[in-house]
C-alpha cells in the first residue's frame, strides 16, 4: 500500500496516515494515540511549556503544555496557592514523560479520560510509551 508516497507494510507498520512533515506527523501520532487510548488530549511541550503539537481540545493542550514542566519537575510546591492547587489536581489527571531527542528534551503529557479514572491510568502509560516511541522516531528522522 503507498501513502503519500511512502511504502506501508501493513503487517509491520500500523500507521495509516504518514507525512513528511515532522509537525504533521507529530499531528497524526498524537490523534492515533488519542483515538485508540484513554486520554482526553494529549500534547508535545518543549521545555518551557510551549505546545509543539498536540490532538484533542485546543485549550487543554495549551494548559498541558504549559504545567508540564511543572508537573514534570515537581517545582510547584514553591508556586502561590492558586497555581500549587491546580497543579495539584492536574497530577491526579495528567501524566509526563520527558523524551529526549539529539540531547533535546521535549514533555510528552496526556490527561486521562474521566470517565476511566478509577483504572488508574495503566493504558495511559501504555499509550505514553507507545507515543513517545513515535515522537523519538519523527524527530530523530527530523534532526
Amino acid at each position: 500500500m503507498s501513502i503519500d508516497g511512502l511504502q506501508a507494510d501493513s503487517s509491520a507498520d500500523r500507521r495509516i496516515r504518514r507525512s513528511s512533515d515532522p509537525l504533521v506527523a507529530l499531528h497524526y501520532q498524537l490523534s492515533s494515540t488519542r483515538a485508540r487510548g484513554e486520554v482526553d488530549a494529549i500534547v508535545l511541550a518543549d521545555p518551557s511549556g510551549v505546545v509543539v503539537a498536540g490532538a484533542g481540545s485546543w485549550p487543554v493542550c495549551e494548559e498541558l503544555a504549559a504545567y508540564a514542566p511543572l508537573l514534570a519537575d515537581g517545582a510547584w510546591a514553591s508556586l502561590s496557592d492558586a497555581v500549587s492547587s491546580r497543579v495539584e489536581l492536574l497530577r491526579r489527571e495528567v501524566e509526563v514523560r520527558a523524551v529526549s531527542v539529539a540531547g533535546q528534551e521535549v514533555l510528552l503529557c496526556a490527561r486521562r479520560q474521566r470517565r476511566e479514572e478509577e483504572r488508574h491510568g495503566e493504558g495511559v502509560s501504555r499509550d505514553l510509551e507507545q507515543a513517545a516511541a513515535g515522537v523519538t522516531r519523527i524527530l530523530s528522522a527530523a534532526a
